[in-house]
């Protein structure tokens, strides 16, 4: 089983945040993680979905797999270096503000049956 892997370093959104958008996608067919990502109303949805049809798009042309097979085997959101930027305070003193990054892990996998399951479709196709 080949595996597709594609990643995003150096996102400026904090990974707690990403990490809520991932979840949903984790483990669904790639057609319907992209229906998802377009309707998800969060920042990170955005970036997520431009690595996935990346993602999409090495698998079909660089080796030669099926898009409508590719489900999303396992995705990881790491922590990328903070940036430390310092806020004027009272009496002289400053607060540190950390803004965070992001590296996410894509990888995707080709499924061994025909249909994926999805949510609606109950019965699974065998090869």
């Amino acid at each position: 089983m080949k595996e597709v892997v594609a990643k995003l370093r150096y996102l400026r959104i904090t990974p707690r945040k990403v990490r809520l958008v991932a979840d949903l996608i984790r483990k669904k067919p790639a057609k319907e993680a992209l229906v998802i990502l377009d309707f998800t109303n969060k920042k990170a949805a955005r970036p997520l979905k431009k690595l996935l049809n990346s993602a999409i798009a090495n698998a079909k042309n660089n080796f030669q797999l099926d898009p409508e097979k590719l489900y999303i085997s396992k995705i990881t959101v790491d922590e990328g270096p903070k940036y430390k930027r310092y806020l004027p305070r009272a009496r002289g003193r400053a607060d540190l503000i950390l803004k965070r990054t992001s590296h996410i892990t894509l990888v995707l996998a080709e499924a061994k049956t025909k249909k994926l399951k999805t949510q609606n479709s109950k019965v699974k196709a065998t090869t």
